[in-house]
């Protein structure tokens, strides 16, 4: 069983599994490799100098894995809530349990709808729906989250990447049972 399993490994995704897994949470992250990342141009990044999107998507892939997270490229055809406890998802490999879900799926909020998930009107533009959440990225379910645009944040990537990396805070806060600050210094 995983403490998290995270549909999604764009900017918001693989930020949040970079932070959980750092902080030594058993983390899974499924991606289906159709993020729209992959056709940008990045120039807006804080501390980065331009950047295609397929490179700035290769190298957050690789620092959430450099912490243990697992990346699965599959795609997900099924989740279930398993008596209130955890989540089953289903792919077309084959199916994880998780105990907590993070829904980092860009402007798609299909996943979350068949799941039962409570789901708005879009804010930005060309984004018809997103997933209803509190100011923690909490959703109508429990253990279940969602980050980054589909949670109604900005389509721009620094934006949805530290969205992803809030939430996962949220969660690794929720897990750990008080508040978790990951901090690092320089070493001599």
């Amino acid at each position: 069983m995983y403490d998290i399993g995270i549909i999604g490994a764009g900017p918001a995704g693989a930020s949040a599994g970079l932070f959980t897994a750092k902080a030594g949470k058993k983390t899974l992250v499924i991606d289906h490799g159709k993020s729209i990342t992959a056709k940008a141009w990045v120039e807006n990044h804080y501390g980065v100098d331009a950047v295609e999107g397929p490179k700035l998507l290769e190298t957050g892939q690789q620092q959430l894995t450099k912490f243990g997270a697992e990346l699965k490229s599959e795609e997900v055809t099924a989740i279930h809530f398993k008596d209130g406890a955890y989540y089953e998802i289903t792919t077309t490999e084959g199916s994880y349990q998780v105990e907590h879900i993070l829904f980092a799926t860009g402007m798609s909020v299909k996943a979350a709808e068949h799941l039962g998930v409570k789901t708005t009107e879009g804010t930005e533009p060309r984004v018809a729906k997103i997933i209803d959440t509190d100011e923690h990225g909490r959703t109508s379910l429990p253990k279940a989250w969602a980050a980054g645009t589909v949670a109604g944040k900005s389509v721009h990537t620094i934006i949805t990447a530290g969205h992803g990396a809030e939430t996962a805070v949220n969660i690794i806060s929720q897990l750990n049972g008080k508040r978790y600050v990951d901090h690092d210094i320089l070493k001599d």
